[in-house]
């Protein structure tokens, strides 16, 4: 008997929750010290789903499990596949300025909410969004479960890595294109040298601004 790859595990869990509409959402960039936050959402209708839009997803998995370049092609099958996407991309300053917490949970409750009219499950990675969002499920390690929500995080993090890369162009001293604004030594040194650019979130502790 053939070993299930990871994208149909993920995709199997989804269609145990007995929806033909399933949404998932999830964030990248929860942790860095510079950039934005990114948050994303995926609706999947099941009932649509056929083998010619599911042989590209059997490579779904956590976005952090995969290369730069499985990401990219695995966006494409996911934007073909999808029936709706929404994108949240909340700036280093408004981070700055709510706290990251709940800039996460703002972002995560948007972006399901601009699936979630459709939907008959939604998913979010991890914790619960609050009586705000649409009625949703939380699945821990949701990215390694879920299909819906391993297809947000692979949104918010292509997403994201685009963005640090022209933040890259933008500010060529810090090297972003590399850490995509995660704490690194040659980052921390980088910072120390330069002093932050805008695109830092001066409300992190970060060593490196003292």
């Amino acid at each position: 008997m053939p070993v299930a790859t990871s994208g149909q595990r993920l995709l199997r869990y989804d269609r145990r929750l007995g929806g033909r509409l399933v949404a998932g959402a999830d964030e990248a960039g929860r942790g860095a010290l510079a950039g934005p936050l990114v948050c994303a959402a995926v609706l999947f209708d099941y009932a649509v789903l056929r083998a010619h839009a599911l042989r590209p997803l059997a490579e779904l998995n956590d976005s952090k499990q995969l290369t730069r370049a499985e990401r990219e092609r695995l966006l494409c099958a996911i934007v073909a596949a999808a029936s709706a996407i929404a994108v949240r991309v909340v700036p280093a300053a408004q981070i700055d300025r709510a706290g990251l917490h709940r800039s996460n949970l703002d972002g995560l409750r948007r972006c399901l909410a601009a699936v979630a009219p459709s939907a008959d499950v939604c998913l979010v990675d991890g914790f619960p969004l609050g009586a705000d969002a649409p009625a949703h499920r939380t699945v821990v390690h949701g990215d390694t479960r879920s299909a819906a929500i391993a297809a947000a995080s692979i949104v918010a993090k292509v997403t994201r890595d685009r963005l640090l890369a022209r933040l890259a162009g933008q500010y060529p001293q810090y090297g972003f294109a590399g850490h995509v604004g995660y704490i690194t030594r040659a980052h921390e040194a980088a910072v120390r040298q330069h002093g932050p650019c805008p695109e830092h979130r001066r409300s992190f502790a970060a060593a490196c601004y003292r």
